[in-house]
């Protein structure tokens, strides 16, 4: 006959055991959900990073050959029907045009500006290369007339915008004369509806290697970029420039769907991916290996199942005393895990006991403490100028929509101003002193704009230039805010030793105007306007 105690003993021992075991297999059940939740968001966190990155690189190169187009546009207004001889000349002041844009945009292999034979049957343009060290130099252009424009497989940085009329991203290609891989960017230019050329910009193939090289993730993560329809452009692993383009292998068919992030097997290996469509319409891909991305929740797996049996163990030799203790961590365990599984990180586990309980609960806040932060990092790694630690770019986009939005909302009374600065004499600075003194001549100009507009969003939204958009006090104190910098930028620049101490920068500042302005970008366009105007005059008044 068992006595009271051991029958007690036998059913809370069961009831341990039966416990444990359903608590344990809850927690790994959730450990897996969460860690292949985690991975698949970290990878398609990482490919938005990279997406974001790489569609600002090929977006500033878009934006420098639409500046140079539609300056080529509206200067051929100023042509006679009958006065072509003046091409010359609207060649001659694009080319000054287009010298600036290009050694403002990082990766330019070469720039040209080519007119149609059948517009012009003497003026054919220009083309400049940057193939050495000194710099861009004029390159000898190809007889477009030798060929036939209206066939898109010649020429197609020439004949493919032609025929389409439109802006064109044009996948790698070798470029005529000069042999090198390159991807170009080309907008057509018209006049009176009369096809009169090309403005182009092709940018070295490496950059684009570079840029997606820069994805790493886990031991043996990467990234490679593909058009829509899965033909490798890029990939780290394969040399796809050194392979016929029959032979090139594609993307898996997994990824060709319209779902973002999937899992596949390649060669015997199971992999995970995310991808993103970038601005030019390749695809950015981030690929990590299965076993790579479970081995984290796995040996945390292995480490539960330790902690859970030890801890019946002690739970056995101390049954009535651990019960109480055991069962609220373990709840609020598991409610905690729901709640990050569910994607919210900004949780605490009270229990701070130093047993095995203790443990498990301290590894899993920790495990979430660091997921937290890793995310942190992400998010101000894709939003953070990394020189100036202001905004970049990416968050400047952001604001703006934001900002947009508000406009857009009739019951909204919103009042801001733009603020836009360009640097002058970067390029001077860097050339004659090094890109070092140049980082410092930019970090100096914009502790100079904090400053001022100390309540005012500051962003980098290039290599030597800053936007700030004015609301609250900074936007009411505007003219007097604009007065001061002007005056405390001279005061820098009379007490400065050395031309990278001083801060000579181009300013102009506009506020928005319901009646004027259509949306949040018309007013950073006025305001850009107004530096360019400023930038002249300051170069009037330096003789220059």
């Amino acid at each position: 006959m068992k006595s009271i105690r051991s029958r007690t003993l036998l059913l809370t021992i069961s009831t341990i055991v039966v416990t444990m075991a359903v608590a344990t297999v809850l927690g790994v059940a959730l450990i897996m959900r969460i860690g292949n939740a985690s991975a698949e968001q970290t990878l398609t966190l990482l490919c938005e990073v990279g997406e974001k990155s790489m569609d600002s690189y090929f977006g500033s190169v878009e934006q420098s050959v639409g500046l140079v187009s539609s300056f080529a546009s509206a200067d051929l207004d100023t042509l006679a029907a009958t006065n072509m001889q003046a091409l010359a000349h609207h060649v001659d002041r694009v080319r000054d045009i287009f010298e600036k844009t290009a050694e403002r945009t990082n990766g330019v292999l070469t720039y040209y500006y080519r007119i149609d034979p059948a517009f012009s049957a003497s003026e054919k343009g220009f083309w400049y290369t940057a193939l050495g060290e000194e710099g861009f130099t004029e390159h000898e252009v190809t007889d477009i007339s030798r060929y036939d424009t209206t066939d898109t497989s010649q020429l197609v940085w020439f004949t493919v915008p032609k025929a389409t009329g439109e802006p064109i991203w044009l996948p790698p290609y070798v470029t005529d004369n000069l042999d090198v891989r390159v991807i170009s960017y080309n907008v057509p230019v018209y006049w009176e509806e009369r096809f009169v050329g090309v403005v182009g910009i092709e940018l070295d193939y490496a950059m684009l290697a570079e840029q997606a090289d820069r994805i790493r993730l886990y031991d043996s993560g990467y990234a490679y970029v593909s058009d829509a329809e899965g033909n490798l452009i890029y990939h780290p692993m394969i040399d796809v420039t050194a392979m016929d383009e029959a032979d090139r292998p594609k993307a898996p068919d997994a990824l060709k769907g319209d779902a973002r992030s999937v899992r596949y097997r390649f060669d015997g290996v199971e992999k995970q991916a995310a991808w993103m469509e970038l601005e030019n319409g390749m695809r950015l891909i981030v690929v990590a290996p299965v076993s790579e991305i479970n081995s984290g929740w796995q040996r945390l797996v292995i480490m539960y199942a330790a902690v859970s049996i030890l801890l019946l163990i002690v739970f056995s030799a101390n049954t009535l005393r651990m019960t109480g203790v055991i069962t609220e961590p373990l709840r609020e365990l598991t409610e905690v895990a729901k709640r990050v599984d569910e994607g919210d990180y900004d949780v605490e586990l009270t229990y701070r006991g130093t047993d095995e309980v203790g443990v498990l609960t301290h590894t899993f806040d920790q495990l979430v403490r660091h997921l937290k932060v890793y995310i942190s990092d992400l998010n101000s790694l894709a939003y953070a100028d990394a020189l100036t630690s202001v905004r970049n770019k990416g968050a400047y986009e952001i604001h703006i929509r934001e900002l947009q939005t508000r406009l857009e909302d009739p019951e909204a009374h919103v009042e801001f101003a733009a603020g836009v600065f360009d640097c002058d004499n970067l390029k001077a600075v860097n050339d004659q002193y090094g890109h070092d003194k140049g980082d410092i001549y930019v970090k100096t100009a914009c502790r100079l704009i904090c400053s001022v507009f100390k309540h005012s969003a500051v962003f980098r939204t290039g290599g030597d230039e800053f936007t700030a958009i004015l609301q609250g006090e900074d936007y009411l104190n505007r003219e007097e805010l604009t007065r001061r910098f002007a005056e405390e930028s001279a005061a820098i620049c009379e007490s400065a030793g050395n031309l990278w101490e001083q801060v000579r920068v181009s300013m102009g500042v506009t506020a928005y105007d319901p009646q004027e302005d259509v949306s949040a970008i018309d007013v950073v366009r006025r305001a850009d306007k107004l530096m360019y105007e400023d930038k002249r005059s300051r170069k009037v008044a330096r003789g220059m």
